[in-house]
């Protein structure tokens, strides 16, 4: 998965990673779903390790265009897991009292505890993305925020948090088609939101800061990875493979039981 990782300090151009790229696996989507369910049954099993331990702490952050696929990301890597230990923050429109306090408050109540993968469902870099785009603070506002933003995680993995940060990168074509079918399949169209139009207009916009959000915040401690996403069976593999290589490398192990229980007997 190396391949999709941002090195730090690399200039990235969004445009020059192919969101079709299939390159990391060899077979089509019937194996690569069999292969899926094979990474989401050793999820469980370290998901599972993760909280017994009681010891570290996952933060997932996914970003992405609307319908790149971070719902869908969610639903089919995380399929299994012990809803105990994994929890989902999604940030939306800040509420007034979220205003009220710096853009990072309502982000650190989120991270994860002891024991816990907590999935962010976009995040803190919706605050150097939508805040650009349209606007909404001065450029030398958002412009320092990079550098709080490389500090803030810098803190949470000094304090035992291990950070995978996940762009699910699609093109405008693949937008039209999944905008399409949300309005042609009567139980997507729930999903379909007129201000997604005016969104997909700013495109260019969004790709550049895109530009700058993975060239100035993919670091050592917390990496980003362009994950190919047209094709939805893929994304969900490069997603998974990934975790499920960081959690084994974590180390972990189960807690000592207590002493002479081979003796125990349950009347």
């Amino acid at each position: 998965m190396e391949r999709y990782r941002v090195k730090p300090k690399s200039s990235i151009d969004p445009s020059q990673w192919d969101p079709n790229d299939r390159s990391a696996f060899d077979g089509g989507k019937k194996k690569g779903r069999k292969a899926l369910l094979a990474l989401n049954e050793r999820l469980e099993m370290l998901q599972e390790l993760l909280y017994a331990e009681n010891r570290h702490k996952v933060l997932v952050v996914l970003q992405a265009m609307d319908t790149g696929g971070k719902d869908g990301t969610i639903r089919h890597v995380f399929e299994g897991v012990n809803p105990q230990g994994v929890r989902v923050a999604n940030f939306k429109v800040p509420t007034p009292k979220e205003l009220a306090h710096d853009y990072l408050w309502r982000v650190h109540q989120q991270t994860p505890a002891q024991g816990e993968i907590v999935i962010f469902n976009r995040s803190h870099y919706e605050d150097v993305l939508v805040v650009r785009v349209h606007e909404l603070v001065t450029a030398e506002r958002w412009g320092r925020r990079y550098d709080h933003i490389n500090q803030f995680e810098r803190m949470l993995v000094d304090e035992g948090t291990t950070i995978l940060k996940f762009f699910l990168h699609i093109d405008l074509d693949e937008q039209k088609e999944r905008l399409q079918a949300r309005l042609d399949e009567p139980h997507k169209r729930w999903k379909f939101n007129r201000g997604d139009l005016k969104e997909r207009q700013l495109w260019p916009a969004y790709m550049e800061a895109y530009e700058d959000v993975l060239s100035k915040t993919s670091t050592a401690y917390a990496p980003w990875y362009i994950v190919p996403a047209n094709r939805k069976w893929y994304r969900n593999l490069v997603v998974a493979t990934v975790l499920v290589e960081t959690l084994e490398g974590l180390g972990m192990s189960y807690p000592e039981s207590e002493e002479n229980l081979d003796d125990v007997e349950i009347e």
